[in-house]
């Protein structure tokens, strides 16, 4: 049953004038830092500035109306920058408002579906190689601008992108590196204490555009790349998609590529907002919330939108303790743009440039190459191979590869800690096994350990073989295993069809729980004979006994 609550409806139940002026202080900050980002990351991502603003008007309002975060921050993030070209080169703007919109159902239904705790099955590994790449692949995309380099089109794939920058570095501009370097500092140098009235982001923009503009500097601008009336200067416009059926089921994956993003990032950014705040979201709302934004900005123009680390710490940083702080927050960037327009469309590029080398490398897990080296190789293996492909490829192709990747590894682990040992009257030395008493000739024990799954079906292959010695009773002792499954069932019925057609027999001492539920739905039990499953170890050696006639 479809559960749709809000977090703002929770937190409006005993709202006070107190806490709205903390969360009105907190939306109006950082609605200021949203500015020069959702302007920098729209126009990195190949759209229009008015494009990445929307994104955060529309898309910052929706989020925290309608999501399951107390303070989660919504907009145009850095993560999607890549993966936004790419589609846009590939299939071009209506379409990538498209995929947006495919990527805003599958959202909600992911979140209606109580789906939104999966993100924690993505591993560490995963996350930070991707998260490291996208970082690396943002860089990349901002190198044209903060050196002013000639370069009509910058070209989407890795390598060609590198050898076209490359030979592009003779043209850059001296005074595009300067204003740029000169932003970069002022970002990284700005004091803190002081960021939080006034971020360094918006010195740096404030500033570059003061000096380009007033000393008539050859820099590019929003103006002079995207026109005049590239800015906006009004209320977004409704407007309708267009698409082909018959090719709609190409943007299924490239949809599915934002979903998995988006979910991800704007989950992750919840979970550390719960840590600042001592606070707990719902996942799923969260990614309702999430969804109507995606389904609803492309309508308007606007590209993905994802919950954004960096401005939702900022905003708790500023005392938020509602959605009212981002709501706030999205009603100050339309003001902004309302009454600010004819100035912000002279900001230099080389400047939001900068904006974006900082937030990459804010954004990258570059220690995680420091301590690589103490990592499982399995674990180092996957990050890497996540990191190089998010690079060289796309996130898309990262993110699958990485999850089988992991997923294999994960299933080799679990199969290295399975054991089939065999017990005799002394137990397992060293292995605080039971020990078997009085054990009759003919009956072999073995102990199972572990979860018996696919991975590790054929270690049963070593009961079947002894089978064909002089032993009559084969005795498993799986008390101790945790999880069976098909394939690993399968293992058990070959043996004990087997054994049956040795005239020898299987009994099952102390199976439990979803080993037991398993063997019980499947038939096997019956098939094995109520008389020769055994509660335990003691039990079944007695049944082996009456078997054996001694």
């Amino acid at each position: 049953m479809l559960t749709f609550r809000p977090r703002l409806l929770d937190c409006l139940g005993d709202y006070s004038r107190q806490r709205f002026a903390t969360d009105l202080l907190a939306g109006l900050t950082v609605g200021v830092v949203a500015l020069p980002l959702a302007i920098g990351l729209g126009v990195a991502s190949g759209v229009s500035p008015g494009a990445g603003i929307y994104t955060a008007i529309i898309g910052g309002f929706l989020v925290s109306a309608l999501g399951g975060s107390r303070v989660q921050i919504g907009g145009p993030a850095g993560a999607f920058v890549g993966l936004v070209y790419a589609i846009i080169v590939q299939y071009g703007l209506p379409n990538l408002l498209l995929c947006t919109a495919m990527a805003g159902v599958f959202l909600f239904i992911l979140g209606a579906a109580r789906l939104g705790t999966l993100v924690k099955y993505v591993p560490q590994p995963v996350t930070s190689g991707f998260t490291s790449g996208i970082a690396v692949t943002i860089a990349l995309t901002q190198i044209k601008d903060f050196f002013g380099l000639k370069l009509e089109v910058v070209p989407a794939a890795f390598f060609e992108r590198v050898v076209a920058l490359v030979r592009a570095a003779p043209t850059g501009g001296i005074w595009a590196t300067l204003i740029g370097a000169a932003a970069v500092a002022a970002i990284v140098l700005w004091p803190k204490p002081w960021s939080r009235y006034v971020p360094g982001t918006m010195v740096a923009v404030v500033a570059g555009t003061a000096v380009v503009w007033v000393f008539r500097l050859p820099v590019e601008t929003i103006a002079s790349r995207f026109g005049a009336g590239a800015f906006p200067d009004g209320l977004p416009v409704f407007q309708p998609l267009t698409f082909d059926l018959a090719h709609l089921g190409e943007l299924i994956r490239p949809a599915m590529a934002i979903t998995l993003l988006g979910g991800i990032e704007s989950l992750l950014s919840a979970v550390v907002a719960d840590g600042m705040t001592d606070d707990r979201h719902d996942s799923n709302q969260e990614l309702m919330g999430q969804g109507v934004a995606n389904f609803v900005v492309p309508f308007f123009g606007g590209i993905p939108v994802t919950g954004v680390l960096a401005r939702t710490a900022t905003n708790v940083r500023n005392g938020a303790g509602s959605p009212v702080a981002g709501i706030v927050h999205a009603l100050t960037l339309l003001a902004i743009v309302l009454v600010a327009a004819p100035v912000a469309k002279f900001i230099p590029l080389t400047v939001l440039a900068a904006v974006l080398l900082v937030v990459a490398f804010n954004m990258g897990d570059w220690a995680e190459f420091r301590v690589l080296h103490r990592y499982a190789k399995s674990d180092a293996a996957v990050f890497l191979v996540t990191f190089v492909l998010t690079v060289i490829f796309d996130l898309t192709v990262a993110v699958e590869v990485g999850m089988v990747l992991a997923a294999g590894l994960f299933i080799k682990r679990v199969t290295d800690t399975t054991q089939v040992a065999v017990l005799d009257e002394t137990g397992a030395p060293g292995q605080g096994h039971e020990h078997v008493k009085d054990l009759p000739p003919g009956v072999l024990v073995y102990r199972v350990f572990g979860a018996l799954l696919f991975g590790a079906a054929d270690k049963l292959d070593s009961v079947i073989r002894r089978a064909n010695t002089d032993t009559k009773v084969v005795i498993l002792h799986v008390a101790a295993v945790t999880a069976l499954d098909a394939t690993a069932l399968s293992a058990l019925e070959a043996l004990r069809e087997k054994l049956r057609h040795h005239k020898k027999h299987l009994i099952l001492s102390g199976p439990h729980t979803q080993p037991y539920f398993l063997m019980e739905k499947s038939g096997f039990l019956d098939r094995v004979g109520a008389e020769n499953v055994a509660a335990d170890l003691e039990s079944a050696v007695a049944r082996a006994r009456e078997l054996v006639g001694r």
